[in-house]
């Protein structure tokens, strides 16, 4: 099975529920796909979904996916970095009008730049999906670590 979350965020994440779609509907994923939609209004027909999900059901289903699809947030990737499961993260962005900014952009391009699985399109999710990886951030280097605070400071400016 895969997880599909998006979190909590007020913006709908219609383009990540398109892609599930399409990935559903062209056979590209040939598995049970639940997903927590949150406030998108599209919902990917064929997979089993949920608007929001108590914690008790949210880690359930987490402990029975095979791999995890989620929105490139903060508090998510520290969720599941702490599991031993393989995820990949999808950036929501500004101008899809998925966030008031682009941190998740900006946070999506420091972690790829430390190996962490992060779909930019359809076609990254098909590659996870075949051949999904675990990749655990507290495995970063200190220097590495720097290395990417450093850049999203020069990039914010603060």
């Amino acid at each position: 099975m895969i997880l599909v979350t998006v979190g909590t965020e007020q913006y709908p994440f219609n383009r990540l529920m398109q892609w599930i779609e399409v990935l559903l509907q062209t056979d590209l994923i040939k598995e049970e796909v639940v997903v927590q939609y949150g406030n998108s209004t599209i919902l990917p027909a064929g997979a089993k979904v949920y608007r929001f999900l108590k914690e008790e059901k949210f880690q359930d289903l987490i402990q029975q996916a095979r791999i995890v699809i989620a929105h490139c947030g903060e508090g998510t990737l520290l969720l599941l970095d702490a599991l031993n499961k393989p995820y990949i993260l999808v950036s929501r962005s500004q101008q899809f009008k998925e966030h008031v900014d682009d941190h998740q952009v900006e946070l999506g391009l420091a972690l790829s730049q430390i190996n962490v699985p992060i779909a930019w399109c359809p076609g990254d999710l098909v590659r996870f999906i075949e051949s999904p990886r675990k990749v655990s951030v507290a495995d970063v280097s200190h220097a590495s670590a720097i290395a990417i605070c450093q850049s999203l400071q020069s990039r914010f400016g603060q």
